[in-house]
């Protein structure tokens, strides 16, 4: 019992080295690249417009929901302490620091890096990844940094248009639904948000950017056994991104507030 719990345990931690190893190496070969060769500038403004436009519709409904929401439930709890003008700084601010950023990063780990995830897998155990470096192209210029790069540099407009959306669901909520007055929800918001609220959920969003892509090309690019295999890097894409990304937001708000 004692030996087969022990094997088992190195099992898993030989398995969970050699994963965060692959990570690591991949990045590396990212950088390497990104340095040394020219930059495809046509595919990184349509990968640019799969994940940015794309995304922008289920990025809107969600951030404008989580702020109907977000004012519902912050009026029940500031109704009775006689504090609902604190409602609007209440959603600006878990908008523009947190929710933003967070949701945002969920929804595009779901709908693009699960995309990346399926299409480099396809090219993968379709050959198509091995016929590129036989005709002397570089796999990760042609396919992987373009997906990298857009990700990384759309993240942040997608969560701009997630924070305003959640801020207008919840001033429709507000000033519609609970008859608060307009004027002290946008007063509340210019008295206490700040632009470096503002510009801390955007570094969070493209440090997202950077880990969602990576994730999704990454399993992508290694994946094999066939179309069990793409749609096991797929489901693996969207889970490790998801899990990634929220290990490294509490060290990013640790370090940014």
């Amino acid at each position: 019992m004692i030996t087969w719990l022990a094997g088992s345990l190195g099992h898993t931690l030989l398995g969970l080295c050699s994963t965060m190893g692959g990570f690591a190496l991949f990045f590396r070969d990212f950088m390497y690249a990104l340095f040394t060769t020219r930059l495809q500038i046509t595919k990184l403004f349509s990968q640019m417009e799969q994940v940015g436009i794309g995304s922008l519709v289920i990025v809107a409904l969600t951030g404008t929901f989580t702020g109907a929401v977000l004012a519902l439930q912050s009026y029940i709890g500031f109704k009775r302490y006689g504090g609902t003008e604190l409602i609007g700084p209440l959603i600006a601010l878990s908008m523009t620091r947190e929710l933003g950023p967070v949701i945002t990063g969920l929804m595009v780990t779901g709908r693009a890096g699960s995309a990346m995830a399926a299409e480099l897998g396809t090219m993968r155990i379709t050959e198509q990844i091995d016929a590129l470096v036989t005709l002397n192209i570089n796999p990760l210029q042609y396919l992987v940094i373009p997906r990298i790069l857009a990700s990384t540099v759309i993240m942040p407009f997608l969560t701009v248009f997630s924070m305003a959306c959640g801020i207008i669901g919840g001033y429709i909520v507000c000033i519609y639904s609970l008859g608060l007055n307009s004027q002290q929800y946008m007063e509340g918001i210019r008295k206490y948000l700040e632009f470096s609220d503002i510009t801390s959920g955007l570094i969070k969003s493209a440090f997202f950017g950077l880990i969602i892509s990576w994730v999704g090309c990454y399993k992508g690019y290694v994946a094999s056994g066939g179309a069990r295999g793409v749609g096991l890097s797929t489901t693996q894409s969207v889970v490790m991104g998801s899990i990634l990304m929220l290990l490294a937001n509490y060290f990013l708000t640790s370090l940014l507030f």
